[in-house]
């Protein structure tokens, strides 16, 4: 039976002048199949382009959003004569029913059930050809079966992230043309570049999204209340929205209905949950919008044209993820540039401890045991393990997992071991009062224990802020001010330890734990 569909899956993020050479002559019968077999196809034979990972986008391994990719392949179609089916599948977990979920997909979307019988497959990936084969279906081996190797989609776009211009003779020249008309050889080329994001479109793999989010969630009327007052109307960002807490309370302030309200987070996940949020009728203001961007990579909005950026406990992370203060200046800078004349941005985080290298005892309940290696624990194991620890073995733990993954310090030298008269034991570490409060914040985060065991939340002291925002040219308004959380302190830092002076034996005072600066660009 002649063929009457020839399939093509793949992720598509290019088109190139092989394979649209490659289609036009297995259409007319010129090419063979895996087997040498020769195939040969129906006058009126149409390829089907499977789009994968088409809910999946801004990140290394999926940089071009799906409806560009199909866009791309309409055009490249229209240029080569043809009449392409171009079909979505979403992005799925490495699974042997790939073949079977593409085939889905087709189904849904065209109506058509694509059978061994009346379709080849086109696919230079062996894996993924053998599932196929599984199924019966024939193979065309497209650059796979090529005596030159000729370069994959994939390849070429390594050339352009390279700014090798040998990429543009390789692409088809309607695939190019699409390219520069939307710039995406420079949206390629920031997702694979930027030094802060992992492959998946993430800061880190090991964080859980739903706690993290409800937790966001949980904290966004209290950190709306503290915000709030300070946002002034007009084109309005907050810059890390995880899934737009924040903005849906901005979205129910009658001052900002007439506002445009703008959610930025490097985070695919958090993204794509703000979105279906929206979808939902989520956002009582209509003018919300979503990005994936990353600021540190380039400005996201015009200079001088946004009137308020909120920061609510994303400045750790820039300067976790990234390079430290260097990261915070460029990132102020970057605000800096983009705020109106007497526009604020508003910023609020966690705070690292004034006299931070001051060496102070932290009394703890419990002994610290041995740390683990987590990395061999599976990772739903990891949780419950943490938990279980004592407060002095959490430390014992945080010494261990804070450097290694932070590249921060956690110096601890055990003093002492004590029965207390209640029979519990309290042990005493020597360290720096930086490093007890890096992990006093961090201990109670089970949950997420080795993400946030990536994070440092000490970074940054109120000298530091204000020195910062005053060099890159920011006035600070009076409502700036380093605070400490007292219910922060009663619920979780002091659980269970107490720091102490290692001279005089004294309670030291619990430190500032959090900062609020309202920067304001001059008029």
């Amino acid at each position: 039976m002649p063929v009457r569909h020839v399939l093509f899956p793949g992720r598509h993020h290019l088109v190139t002048r092989f394979q649209t050479d490659y289609l036009r002559d297995l259409l007319a019968g010129r090419l063979t199949d895996t087997a040498g077999e020769p195939v040969r196809c129906d006058d009126d034979a149409r390829v089907v382009w499977a789009v994968t990972s088409a809910t999946h986008s801004g990140t290394r391994r999926n940089p071009v959003p799906a409806h560009r990719r199909e866009a791309m392949i309409e055009r490249v179609g229209a240029a080569e004569g043809t009449e392409p089916l171009v079909v979505p599948v979403a992005d799925v977990p490495p699974s042997d029913r790939f073949a079977r979920t593409v085939l889905g997909s087709v189904e849904v979307c065209l109506g058509l059930t694509l059978t061994p019988a009346d379709t080849v497959v086109a696919c230079s990936t062996p894996a993924v050809a053998a599932l196929w084969a599984a199924l019966g279906f024939r193979v065309a081996p497209v650059e796979d079966g090529h005596p030159d190797a000729p370069a994959r989609p994939w390849d070429v776009l390594e050339l352009a992230v390279a700014g090798d211009d040998r990429w543009r003779d390789l692409a088809h020249p309607a695939a190019l043309a699409y390219y520069e008309r939307y710039g995406l050889a420079d949206v390629v080329r920031t997702a694979y570049l930027d030094p802060t994001v992992g492959a998946e479109g993430d800061l880190t793999a090991t964080r859980d999204y739903r706690s993290y989010t409800a937790d966001f969630d949980d904290a966004s009327d209290r950190k709306w209340a503290q915000v709030g007052p300070h946002v002034q109307p007009g084109r309005v960002v907050d810059l890390g929205c995880a899934a737009g807490g924040l903005l849906e309370r901005a979205a129910r302030d009658p001052r900002l209905a007439e506002s445009d309200l703008y959610g930025i987070d490097v985070s695919r996940h958090l993204v794509a949950e703000a979105e279906h949020r929206k979808a939902q009728g989520v956002f009582a203001n209509p003018n919300v919008f979503f990005a994936q961007r990353n600021l540190l990579t380039g400005p996201v909005f015009p200079d001088a044209t946004v009137s308020t950026t909120t920061t609510i406990a994303l400045t750790h992370e820039i300067s976790s993820y990234g390079r430290g203060r260097d990261d915070l200046e460029l990132l102020a800078r970057r605000i800096f540039a983009h705020t109106a004349p007497g526009g604020v941005w508003v910023n609020s985080d966690v705070l690292g401890p004034e006299g931070g290298d001051r060496t102070v005892h932290l009394h703890l309940d419990g002994e610290p045991g041995d740390a683990r290696d987590l990395g061999a624990l599976p990772g739903d194991d990891v949780a419950p393990y943490v938990e279980a620890l004592s407060p002095a073995g959490r430390l014992a733990q945080f010494a261990r997992d804070f450097p290694a993954l932070s590249g921060g310090a956690c110096d601890v030298r055990w003093a002492a071991t004590t029965t207390r008269d209640d029979g519990g034991v309290t042990s005493v570490a020597e360290l720096s009062l930086r490093a007890a409060m890096e992990f006093l914040y961090t201990r109670d985060y089970v949950r997420s224990w080795l993400s946030e065991c990536h994070e440092r939340f000490c970074d940054m002291t109120w000298p530091d802020w204000s020195a910062l925002l005053h060099d890159v040219g920011f006035e600070l308004a009076p409502a700036s001010t380093a605070w400490r959380n007292d219910w922060l302190v009663t619920h979780r830092l002091s659980v269970g330890a107490r720091l102490v002076d290692p001279v005089t034996g004294d309670g030291v005072p619990w430190p500032d734990t959090h900062v609020l600066t309202v920067a304001r660009r001059p008029a």
